[in-house]
């Protein structure tokens, strides 16, 4: 079934969700090149990293809310919400990745596709783009009421490496 297959009696083709969600990617990515050509990239890299912040808080505070309120019982629990968190912001199927709790206790988020890089490199604004993965881990956290006290990126597609990896660790493991 292609984009144009879905039709509404007397309305002609209507397009999927994705093709929705795409057309707002597409306006992001150019509201970012308007903002940077007109005042530049730090700040629209600044407005981006807020803006994203602030949904990934409400993207955490409702995930903590499907998972009853309470913190989480261990590493596994958490890392199974930032899961869900990457979901609602990023669907698997325009990311391509998971988590892993790691050995050491940090727990680890790749992406081998990232729709936001995408959009922005189709947009021409590639160039000064900065990714604002550990703002958004950030406001996760601070909806699911974990405090971090790692939280990097150590590779990015937006820098040429094959997949995306960042790093969380919450203080004192899940709390």
């Amino acid at each position: 079934m292609t984009a144009l297959d879905h039709t509404s009696p007397g309305t002609g083709p209507r397009p999927r969700t994705m093709d929705v969600y795409r057309q707002w990617w597409l306006h992001d990515a150019r509201w970012y090149q308007g903002v940077a050509k007109r005042f530049g990239h730090d700040v629209a890299n600044e407005v981006n990293a807020e803006a994203l912040r602030y949904v990934a808080v409400q993207v955490g505070k409702r995930i903590r809310r499907q998972f009853g309120g309470k913190p989480a019982a261990d590493l596994e629990e958490l890392r199974r919400r930032y899961d869900a968190c990457s979901e609602w912001m990023f669907p698997n199927e325009l990311r391509d990745g998971g988590t892993a709790v790691l050995p050491d206790g940090d727990i680890e988020l790749t992406m081998r596709q990232n729709f936001a890089v995408t959009m922005v490199r189709m947009a021409g604004s590639l160039d000064g783009y900065e990714c604002p993965c550990t703002d958004i881990h950030a406001g996760w956290s601070e909806g699911l009421g974990v405090e971090l006290t790692r939280n990097c990126a150590t590779a990015c597609l937006r820098d040429g490496d094959p997949a995306c990896r960042l790093l969380m660790r919450a203080q004192g493991g899940a709390t």
